[in-house]
């Protein structure tokens, strides 16, 4: 079993990943690492990413990293869970660059997106976070949603009608409850 993610142990993980790939590239962080980052959560169990684009040398970082550090690596991001929404490169939140990599909070559209679909208690309060904190803005997740409504029927594990009746109702509520 390893440890629980820290912020510390995050900006080691950047850091060192940034001094071992040899191109340019992009991370993005979802989940926990962005809600620890943020100070909603003090730890997370796993360390989820997505690289857009890929640089050389990232997955030969990532083993080394994982056992180095003592941390769970997953290759997670929302659009893995639920239709990648309209413009999600362009509203990521910057983070850092270290070396050759640019770091970058994972949509939190998508985010929450994934969030709700999965709806575990943790996805609940983290969405919750994200909307106060003025990331999320309710009505205008709903309609990111239904510009890919079509694509949902990609994704099998979904029950489109009721993730978009779940959407519809925080955007009318202007939270999740």
């Amino acid at each position: 079993m390893r440890q629980n993610t820290t912020r510390e142990l995050i900006e080691r993980f950047m850091r060192e990943l940034g001094s071992v790939v040899r191109s340019d590239g992009c991370v993005y962080f979802t989940g926990g690492v962005s809600a620890v980052l943020l100070g909603w959560r003090e730890m997370t169990l796993d360390v989820d990413v997505k690289a857009d684009p890929e640089p050389l040398g990232f997955f030969e970082g990532l083993p080394k990293l994982k056992e180095q550090l003592d941390i769970n690596i997953e290759l997670a991001s929302p659009d893995l869970f639920v239709p990648p929404l309209p413009g999600w490169r362009e509203r990521s939140l910057f983070i850092a660059t270290h070396g050759r990599l640019a770091f970058y909070h994972y949509d939190f559209y998508g985010q929450a997106l994934a969030k709700i679909e999965r709806a575990h208690p943790r996805d609940r309060l983290d969405v919750r976070s994200m909307i106060e904190a003025g990331f999320v803005q309710p009505d205008r997740l709903a309609a990111l949603v239904a510009e890919v409504q079509g694509e949902m029927l990609r994704y099998p594990a979904i029950d489109a009608a009721a993730l978009t009746e779940s959407v519809r109702t925080i955007a009318q509520e202007g939270r999740w409850a």
